[in-house]
């Protein structure tokens, strides 16, 4: 109980540094110019978690985001990879994939 506890925390940690750290060295590196506001914009892209508020439970530790949630989907995720090849929505789009990327790591600790 005690290392499952461990690793619930671990996984907590990993996930929200994921979302919310990660963003700001991707920013940095390749959004130098304007890198905090880059970083704001992707950390904002959290937003596409609203779905999970269609779910019954909401949140399920059991459940693997990447193609249940409406936001998380294969057809969501085909549409980020697009907006990155536009220049004006890359910003949002490296938000919006590294939100996936995130979640997709989640459904490796099940």
């Amino acid at each position: 109980m005690f290392i499952s506890m461990n690793l619930q925390i671990l996984e907590q940690v990993v996930h929200y540094g994921l979302h919310f750290i990660f963003p700001a060295f991707i920013a940095f590196i390749f959004f130098r110019k304007n890198w905090v506001k880059a970083w704001i914009i992707m950390d904002l892209t959290i937003v596409i978690d609203l779905d999970h508020l269609l779910a019954t439970p909401v949140f399920d530790p059991s459940r693997c985001s990447i193609g249940f949630h409406p936001l998380h989907s294969y057809w969501a995720i085909g549409a980020y990879l697009f907006l990155f090849l536009i220049p004006k929505t890359r910003i949002i789009a490296t938000g919006l994939i590294l939100h996936i990327l995130t979640d997709c790591q989640d459904c490796l600790w099940m």
